[in-house]
């Protein structure tokens, strides 16, 4: 799924025609079952609480539970990759979360993406008791306690998360999940490149988003060595039009265009170093199945390994 010089694509959740109103979220078994057989390479989920009218989520995040929800599809698809775009560390005992996404990697074996994030969602914050202006230092706190709780065999740990003394996470992965910071997670960038596996930032024009990119690449040469790769994830909203012709214009984050010109759009975020965009369909006009079917068909298999 992840190359360099390389783009690949995913499917945010749900896979549904919705605007304003929350999805109903009755064909998703289906649509995932969809995007597997049309070659997208991962399922991606949001991390979210509390329905909150003030921030413009109708479907607040996919409406069901994050984790859960992503190993009900797991377990109705075969192959394709499901991610967490992405689970918010400071709401969540790095504990459980060890747990959960350990059983989630030994049940699935190398499909589990793991993005992380801060959080932004504040009556989530608000509903926990969990001071929003605290999520920096928490964040760090549970990225560190997650990882020596998963990968190290009875470690000794204090923190302010609880004490682990002759206890252990069973089961353990066999190999590293995938870690992808979402944003910089209320850190430094240089934080981030030196932690994370990758790195999910928000869309941007591909002018400015080459800046950023060179940045990150630039900081990831610097702690991991000059053959170093760690890839880049990019959100869009697309509404992809029924004439292949008509040409790319902005919408909010994203991008209204057809076939034609979306082709030159990914191609121009992959010469500037996206490795994988995850491709939101939720405002289409046209039925969002013939959305993914036109993409898979027609844009996936021009950006395949020759």
């Amino acid at each position: 799924m992840l190359n360099p010089d390389r783009i690949t694509f995913g499917l945010t959740i749900p896979i549904e025609n919705y605007n304003q109103s929350p999805p109903v979220m009755t064909e998703q078994v289906r649509m995932a079952q969809l995007a597997e057989e049309l070659g997208f390479h991962c399922l991606w989920f949001q991390d979210v609480l509390l329905e909150d009218p003030t921030f413009e989520d109708p479907a607040t995040g996919q409406i069901f539970d994050s984790l859960i929800y992503l190993t009900y599809l797991a377990a109705n698809t075969n192959s394709i990759n499901l991610g967490t775009a992405a689970l918010v560390m400071p709401l969540r005992h790095p504990l459980r979360t060890a747990k959960e996404i350990a059983s989630i990697e030994k049940l699935f074996p190398e499909r589990l993406m793991f993005g992380i994030s801060s959080g932004d969602r504040r009556k989530d914050f608000e509903g926990l008791n969990i001071p929003i202006m605290e999520r920096r230092e928490r964040f760090r706190e549970a990225f560190y306690f997650f990882n020596d709780a998963i990968y190290q065999e009875f470690p000794k740990l204090t923190s302010p998360f609880g004490t682990l003394d002759r206890s252990n996470i069973v089961p353990k992965p066999e190999k590293r999940i995938p870690t992808f910071m979402t944003g910089y997670c209320q850190q430094s960038l240089d934080w981030v490149a030196q932690h994370g596996d990758g790195w999910m930032f928000y869309p941007q024009r591909p002018k400015q988003q080459r800046e950023i990119i060179q940045k990150y690449r630039q900081k990831v040469k610097h702690f991991h060595g000059e053959d170093a790769f760690r890839p880049f994830f990019m959100p869009l909203p697309l509404q992809l039009l029924e004439n292949p012709d008509a040409p790319a214009e902005k919408i909010p984050a994203g991008y209204k265009a057809g076939r034609k010109a979306l082709i030159e759009l990914i191609e121009e975020y992959r010469s500037i170093g996206v490795n994988h965009l995850m491709l939101g369909l939720s405002k289409n006009e046209r039925p969002v199945q013939e959305v993914a079917v036109e993409l898979g068909e027609e844009i996936l298999p021009l950006f395949e390994d020759e």
